[in-house]
């Protein structure tokens, strides 16, 4: 485990207290970097952890006390800020990246093994190689690829034009066929806009494979943690929290925000405890940091904050399915790895985070833009994917299945569809001492951990500049300096 990185000792002000609203990666990243600038916080959480949607439970399986995360979230290279809170908490080595990008394609219809790899050589040259040889397209199809993302490096995500734009019809403008893209396009789009080509806005879908891909040559390479995510984003989180100096208020419900009498905000909540359900307090705040879902935001944004809060609620939700599979011995030799002719999606070996021991093996399948399956009933699922991971692990065949569970994601992300960016919100609203953030705020980034930090920094940033602070980005810049060079 790496130390949590050396921050200049802080100095406390005079300043009006600050209170974050939310305790997922947003509003941690948001508490931590107010508290290194010396400002005294307050952080509220409704639920008894931290971590938001990425996050971890125990079970008592069958195949003994499992250590469970809700879904398998993953990081890129290219994700500097959400490497920032790695390294801010102390979690760097808990989350490796790859050397270099390698991620084995299975064809399940063909039995084929391919790969999806890069070399070290300079934008575009570092895919050429891996995509000459991948076996899933044929040259023409590699061809048209190619001349497809060359035209993908010109664009710019942030154009309005592209935000109206649905991904699929770009791809198919560009002489794409529907085998490059299940094969190559939607293997990395799925995942990352947790939606199909033709639901996804292209300039989201532009944002991820121009800054993984297309930018710098180790852009996409993947990061997986190594520990459960509850050891990163809550324990550790949590530790670094307290060493800020930050007031972590767990099992506490945020329920309005009004002016106070003699200036700033004043937030109420409830807060629960062993001695009573509901205790309320009030905290009065010159700053009050909204990192909340974009339905809770608009519960509790006040009057004026935006000119139209309406429009938070035009920003759907989208779910992610997550399949679990404990078998009685080694089916897979791989970290992971990805389908393409198969409902499965991603697998990875989840054994050695879990604390699975005895010889067994834990999988995990991560099954995003899932509003089809969601509701699914487990039976069903369970018949459905035991078949499916027989028929792509030989091994899986003879292996007995020991559990099997199932965890569901209903508001996985905010929904990537064509027009959404006109829809998410600034972190600064229209009345000072109120900021935004979350992953579904104006970040440019899809719904994802690398978003959500993202959102906290500039939220953080911006309640510093309306108090006169200096305020320090270099974190996650230092970052993308080394990640070009990788």
């Amino acid at each position: 485990m790496t130390a949590p990185e050396t921050r200049p000792a802080r100095t406390r002000r005079a300043a009006r207290p600050v209170v974050v609203i939310g305790g997922g990666l947003a509003g941690t990243t948001a508490a931590l970097r107010l508290a290194d600038a010396g400002l005294e916080v307050t952080l509220l959480e409704s639920r008894p952890r931290l971590g938001g949607l990425a996050f971890s439970f125990r079970r008592d399986s069958p195949a003994g006390a499992l250590t469970v995360d809700n879904g398998q979230h993953v990081h890129l290279r290219c994700c500097t800020a959400y490497q920032w809170f790695l390294r801010r908490v102390g979690a760097t080595e808990l989350a490796p990246l790859q050397r270099r990008l390698d991620v084995p394609v299975l064809d399940a219809a063909a039995g084929r093994l391919g790969r999806l790899r890069r070399t070290g050589l300079p934008v575009p040259l570092h895919l050429a190689a891996g995509l000459a040889t991948y076996p899933h397209l044929s040259l023409a199809e590699r061809a048209a690829v190619g001349r497809a993302a060359l035209a993908m490096k010109r664009l710019d995500p942030a154009d309005p034009a592209l935000d109206g734009t649905d991904f699929a019809s770009w791809l198919h403008r560009h002489g794409q066929s529907a085998r490059s893209v299940e094969a190559l396009w939607e293997l990395v789009g799925v995942p990352t806009l947790n939606a199909r080509a033709a639901d996804s806005s292209m300039g989201l879908a532009a944002k991820v494979f121009k800054t993984g891909l297309l930018t710098t040559p180790g852009g996409a390479d993947i990061g997986v943690s190594h520990a459960p995510l509850g050891d990163l984003h809550d324990i550790l989180a949590r530790a670094e929290l307290e060493r800020a100096g930050v007031r972590t208020m767990l099992q506490t419900r945020a329920r309005g925000i009004a002016p106070a009498p003699y200036g700033g905000w004043r937030v109420t909540a409830d807060r629960r405890t062993a001695q009573t359900r509901e205790q309320p307090e009030e905290l009065d705040a010159g700053t009050v940091v909204l990192a909340v879902p974009q339905g809770e935001a608009h519960r509790l944004v006040p009057d004026g904050a935006l000119p139209d809060k309406d429009r938070l609620l035009r920003i759907g939700d989208a779910p992610i399915l997550n399949i679990h599979v404990v078998y009685d011995r080694r089916v897979l030799r791989r970290p992971f790895f990805t389908a393409l002719g198969s409902p499965v999606q991603w697998v990875f070996d989840r054994t050695v985070p879990s604390g699975l021991t005895g010889g067994g093996q834990y999988l995990a399948l991560s099954q995003s833009a899932a509003a089809g399956e969601i509701d699914t009933p487990v039976a069903e699922l369970r018949r459905r994917y035991l078949r499916e991971l027989a028929r792509l692990l030989p091994a899986a065949r003879g292996a007995n299945v020991v559990d099997f569970f199932v965890t569901r994601e209903r508001t996985a992300t905010f929904a990537p569809d064509p027009g959404v960016g006109r829809l998410r919100p600034p972190a600064r609203t229209g009345l000072p001492g109120v900021l935004l953030a979350g992953a579904w705020t104006d970040t440019g980034w899809p719904a994802t951990m690398e978003s959500a930090v993202r959102s906290g920094i500039t939220a953080a940033r911006e309640a510093l500049g309306s108090t006169g602070r200096a305020h320090d980005d270099e974190p996650p810049h230092g970052t993308e300096r080394r990640a070009a060079a990788a």
